[in-house]
């Protein structure tokens, strides 16, 4: 097929696959991360541990607690907490984790739907752009493309 095809067409179609491939990559991550916390939060439900935990840090990708579990052990997890929103270092907060692994903890009452928001937001704006590129190659191969015109027969006089 991109054989017959000019290097202006070649290039445009490689631009339309790679802006799909871009938004695709993006979406399967996005679904990708949705699921993960679904699945977090299903691990700490089903083995639920709750604490009243100390904000140590808050930084831009992650919030450092510090929370004492049920048999005296202290975890501060190294990932951070999930969903902590709003949260300032000094708080003290309610906290619920996996008893078999306290690593994984939650703000109380904060769940995977909060991750729909920016995740969708991230979602439709990707597409939205991924569409607007690809609208716009499309436009830009329609201008490019050089029309044939015919001359109309020359009319002769008497």
């Amino acid at each position: 097929m991109l054989d017959s095809v000019t290097k202006s067409e070649r290039r445009r179609l490689i631009g339309r696959r790679v802006v799909l491939a871009v938004a695709s990559l993006i979406t399967v991550l996005c679904v990708g991360l949705l699921l993960a916390a679904i699945r977090n939060d299903q691990a700490i439900s089903g083995n639920l541990g709750e604490a009243t935990a100390h904000v140590d840090s808050v930084s831009w990708d992650r919030t450092i607690i510090r929370f004492e579990t049920s048999d005296g052990i202290v975890h501060i997890p190294a990932n951070g907490v999930l969903y902590p929103g709003g949260l300032v270092a000094g708080d003290l907060v309610r906290v619920e984790y996996d008893v078999a692994n306290p690593e994984l903890a939650r703000v109380a009452g904060r769940t995977a739907t909060l991750t729909l928001l920016p995740l969708g937001s991230t979602a439709l704006i990707t597409w939205a752009v991924a569409i607007g590129l690809l609208w716009w190659i499309r436009h830009r191969g329609r201008n490019a493309t050089p029309e044939v015109q015919t001359r109309a027969p020359a009319m002769s006089g008497k």
